[in-house]
């Protein structure tokens, strides 16, 4: 199994997806919990949302192994996000309910998360990394777009329901400010759908780390509630009807992305 697949463009535009594989290496999956092996915490069909991006001209990454296996989202040296909050590792040993992920006495040691960030981790951040600096030798400004979902009630990370749409640019660090103000025009363009802006969701270790205003690389995440495009319990369906919903603001979004790019003087 190829640890990601690549579609290269040549937009000014890569979309990076690092949670929707779903795959587990046999050795792994052997001593994961049974509720572990159906990989609840799963950004389920998001390569699916985003499907046209490529047609776009965007460069498209997306990571095929489940985040239980390594989360390409976190510091590799286990560094927290949020300081004083709670939240997973780059090996996660307990899921977004606190439930255990491995059975007793097979949770990873230290020289295992080690090896997982080897094996798993850094050719994905090293691909993102090749395709950002191809794509700069030709345009003076790149936008990387991070895409993710999550259920839309996880008492661990937050209270109550999660808005629909959660666009996070490091609290305006990762990205241009007037890039930030396109991303947010457009979805609150979308009146059916709740929004918030450098909330609970900031931006993880790729809009972080990938977003470099001053060397022409500007991040933002978007986490997007589930029940915006599928049923958020098993088997965890994607919904049409829903995703069509909310599609056409997604392509506006990286549209506007991608024109802004284009536009702006370096």
């Amino acid at each position: 199994m190829d640890l990601f697949q690549l579609h290269r463009g040549d937009a000014p535009l890569v979309v990076s997806i690092p949670h929707s594989g779903t795959y587990v290496p046999p050795t792994i999956a052997a001593v994961l919990t049974d509720p572990a092996r159906a990989l609840p915490d799963t950004d389920w069909h998001v390569e699916r949302l985003y499907d046209f991006a490529a047609a776009m001209g965007a460069t498209v990454l997306v990571a095929t192994h489940a985040r239980y296996v390594v989360d390409l989202n976190r510091d590799p040296d286990g560094q927290a996000l949020y300081t004083g909050q709670d939240e997973t590792g780059v090996v996660p040993t307990t899921g977004f309910d606190r439930a255990p992920i491995y059975r007793s006495g097979h949770a990873p040691d230290l020289e295992q998360v080690r090896a997982r960030v080897e094996r798993y981790w850094r050719p994905y951040h090293a691909a993102l990394g090749a395709e950002i600096k191809r794509l700069r030798a030709s345009h003076p400004k790149v936008v990387l777009f991070d895409a993710h979902s999550i259920r839309s009630q996880v008492p661990r990370f937050f209270s109550g329901e999660l808005p629909n749409l959660n666009l996070g640019s490091r609290g305006g660090e990762s990205a241009d400010p007037g890039l930030v103000a396109v991303a947010k025009d457009v979805l609150a363009g979308a009146s059916d759908y709740t929004l918030a802006c450098d909330g609970r969701f900031r931006g993880g270790y790729i809009t972080r780390a990938g977003g470099r205003p001053e060397r022409g690389v500007h991040a933002l995440q978007l986490e997007m509630a589930q029940r915006t495009y599928m049923n958020e319990a098993p088997p965890y369906a994607y919904q049409p009807e829903r995703a069509a919903g909310i599609r056409p603001t997604l392509r506006a979004l990286l549209q506007a992305l991608l024109d802004w790019a284009r536009e702006s003087r370096a």
